[in-house]
């Protein structure tokens, strides 16, 4: 990125506003950057961190939709686990912003979210404009799925809610917040600057430790075990509790679970781990489940399904629950899940508890993982060949195993058969609440926030998805970030077209309709223009084995020396088995 763009010339500060001091807490949070799309509920916000800031420390992020905003800084906090700032404009960027927030709650990642109000005076409201850009209670809109929400009515209560907001997006479980400025609080003349909220006085409570007794009643039940089973879920991107997670399996001789909706959890590759990452458990971790005498989850996504599917029952098998979900269950948002049976339940963040686990077990504090992993050898496909989504993953895996791959994201019909995960980076999940139109700006933000990190950000999307988000790239190249996205593009809603397959063979009906009202076709849409158009380096659309090689050997060096990457590449539609009987199984 480079270090002179969008900087402002410089502005001689003679008066300060409540806005000014409003982005100076924003510094002092210690957020680099802010997603926003531009409103005026905040042009004195604008203003100040344009004007007071510089630009910098936060510097804007514009983005050409609000929910791009806040899908890149759910991808940031896929990487780092830090909350990003993103800025909505009034009720209408909100309902603009709402379905990115919802994957965001899912996906248990942090931000704070700052929306802003028409005056709360409605003496003071323009005529038309103010009205209809001002609720009564704008957190309303988005108060189900998110952690804490705040509509302050002065500055210093402005300034509170703001750091409040920040350390509760901050404890774990982890989720946005939404603090909404009324713009007269902005715009209002102030003669000094407040004593500001000092962050380094109000630090993020910490979970309680994990018990020497919970550990030790979780050990003791692993080394009675002949069967133990690891259900891998949502944990951090750090080496140490990787290489921790790997010691504990290879410790009880544990199989382990993971899946391809959170991020690399387990090496797939690693002798213990059972079956294929996949959205449904596959079929060979339904059976090792099953048979299991223990099986531990650490903040797995649905154990209750999972254990259901499976027929694991506590009347054959000790379950261990291990998570923090039951901390954000409401009413209004179902992603709680099924109701979990367990013999032991436990609130606990997943990685500190494997830590205690370790020590219960004696094993020591640098403890990794020692079994051999095999390198991966990846099918070679004939060059005249079209491109099944199998081969791409083939072709894209043999053109990436000289990189340090960062995989942001991979659609829908991937085979999980075909992943290879050996570090904690190399895959960072789905998106969370399963709704299209997420995945280029979350690419973004996870690409930005793997800048010297000395990874090659790659994304694999489905057409639906990068066309629903597809603006989000003009904010990669307009701030440079380097990184690749991969189209699959099979021209199909084709999720859609399995379901309607599946409704057509239950009703004894033609199953040729299922691309009726499905197809993105007649005409064709021209995924690579519409990348170049917003200045980056796009190819495509590339039809065969042969083209795709040598496609994505110049997509790698393009986005190595900088660019921000686009290939289209056509693959023919399909589902593996697994994939297609869990998305219409009744």
């Amino acid at each position: 990125m480079r270090h002179d763009l969008d900087r402002p010339v410089h502005s001689e500060i003679r008066k300060l506003y409540g806005s000014d001091a409003i982005a100076e807490m924003m510094r002092r949070l210690g957020t680099p950057y802010v997603a926003l799309n531009p409103g005026s509920s905040f042009r004195g916000l604008h203003d100040s961190i344009v004007n007071y800031l510089g630009n910098r420390d936060p510097q804007m992020l514009l983005c050409l939709h609000e929910e791009h905003a806040v899908a890149i800084a759910h991808g940031w906090a896929k990487v780092t686990g830090k909350p990003l700032s993103v800025i909505l404009h009034a009720n209408v960027g909100l309902m603009h912003a709402s379905m990115a927030i919802y994957n965001a709650w899912c996906d248990r990642v942090p931000m704070v979210i700052y929306g802003a109000t028409g005056p709360v005076d409605a003496a003071k409201r323009r005529p038309w404009i103010d009205w209809i850009h001002t609720s009564r209670d704008q957190a309303a809109l988005i108060r189900p799925y998110v952690k804490w929400d705040d509509q302050p009515a002065s500055l210093a209560a402005s300034l509170t809610s703001m750091l409040r907001a920040s350390v509760i997006s901050e404890t774990s479980p982890k989720a946005p917040t939404y603090v909404c400025f009324d713009v007269s609080v902005q715009e209002e003349p102030i003669d000094e600057m407040p004593v500001l909220p000092d962050p380094a006085q109000h630090a993020a409570p910490r979970m309680p430790e994990f018990s020497e007794a919970d550990a030790g009643a979780v050990h003791q039940r692993l080394a009675r075990a002949e069967k133990p089973v690891f259900l891998m879920g949502r944990v951090s991107r750090d080496q140490a509790d990787w290489d921790r997670r790997v010691a504990l399996a290879e410790h009880f001789g544990a199989r382990v679970v993971t899946d391809i909706k959170t991020g690399a959890a387990f090496p797939t590759r690693h002798p213990l781990h059972v079956g294929s990452p996949s959205y449904f458990v596959s079929p060979d971790a339904n059976r090792a489940i099953a048979e299991a005498d223990v099986v531990v989850c650490f903040d797995w996504v649905d154990p209750g399904g999972t254990l259901r599917q499976a027929g694991a029952t506590l009347d054959r098998t000790q379950i261990v629950n291990i998570t923090l979900d039951q901390l954000l269950a409401n009413g209004w948002s179902l992603d709680h899940m099924s109701f979990t049976p367990s013999e032991l339940s436990i609130i606990a963040d997943p990685d500190d508890a494997i830590r205690a686990i370790c020590a219960a077990a004696g094993l020591p504090e640098a403890a990794a993982g020692r079994m051999d992993i095999h390198a991966t050898e990846y099918p070679a496909h004939r060059a005249d060949a079209l491109i099944s989504i199998d081969s791409l993953a083939d072709t894209l895996g043999a053109a990436l195993v000289h990189e340090h791959a960062s995989l942001l994201r991979l659609t829908l019909s991937w085979n999980g058969s075909k992943c290879d995960f050996r570090g904690p980076l190399d895959y960072l999940g789905y998106d969370g609440g399963a709704g299209i139109g997420s995945g280029p700006g979350m690419a973004v933000g996870s690409a930005l926030a793997l800048r010297g990190v000395e990874r090659l950000p790659v994304a694999v999307l489905g057409d639906g998805d990068f066309l629903m988000g597809a603006t989000a790239i003009w904010t990669a190249a307009h701030h440079e970030i380097p990184m690749i996205v991969v189209v699959a593009n099979n021209r199909s809603y084709f999720n859609d077209e399995v379901h309607q397959e599946r409704v057509a063979k239950d009703r004894d009906r033609p199953v040729e309709n299922k691309h009726v009202g499905q197809a993105i076709s007649e005409p064709d849409i021209d995924i690579a223009a519409i990348a170049e158009a917003q200045g980056a380096t796009a190819f495509g659309p590339v039809w065969d084995i042969g083209s795709l090689r040598d496609t994505l050997q110049q997509a790698i060096e393009a986005a190595k020396s900088g660019r921000t990457v686009v290939v289209d590449v056509r693959v023919e539609p399909g589902y593996s088995d697994d994939m297609a009987e869990g998305m219409t199984n009744n």
